[in-house]
């Protein structure tokens, strides 16, 4: 497992949502929208995922796995590879899931304050639908890539 910088670690807890790219049967990519729950330095991502589907299957049959985000505005972003296991039932620790129910929180008050802002947004917080989550992705990350331009790149 890589071990991640602290810069890394805190661009993606920002995320609203990241891409989870997993390969299909014929080897495709597949693409998602997930939400991180947890990440820690030391290479570990939690992610709920809330729909049994594509990325399910996907991940079951080949373990490989990248998370993808970016900030048009800052134009950075960084692609997380790794492999994933898939954890479900009781093996769902309650601290994730109340990580889960407070970024969910977090997310519904962001767009009742952009609402009242005047911004056009979804009426009706998609996010206070969403059904219980029935497994967990657990990354173990091996690469990270910089997507951020080089010329572009803060210095360390």
């Amino acid at each position: 497992m890589t071990k991640l910088s602290n810069e890394v670690v805190e661009f993606f807890r920002r995320q609203p949502f990241t891409i989870v790219s997993s390969l299909d049967k014929r080897g495709i990519p597949h693409n998602s929208c997930k939400g991180v729950v947890k990440i820690n330095r030391n290479g570990a991502i939690y992610l709920l995922d809330l729909y049994k589907a594509r990325t399910f299957e996907n991940l079951k049959r080949n373990p490989r796995i990248s998370i993808t985000a970016v900030n048009e505005h800052s134009f950075e972003g960084y692609c997380l590879k790794g492999k994933a296991k898939i954890i479900t039932g009781k093996g769902i620790k309650m601290p994730v899931l109340r990580d889960w129910e407070a970024r969910i929180t977090n997310r519904i008050t962001q767009r009742i304050i952009k609402n009242l802002q005047g911004e056009k947004g979804h009426s009706r917080h998609p996010e206070a639908l969403f059904p219980k989550p029935e497994y967990l992705i657990l990354m173990k990350v091996s690469e990270v890539i910089d997507l951020t331009p080089q010329h572009l790149r803060k210095e360390a």
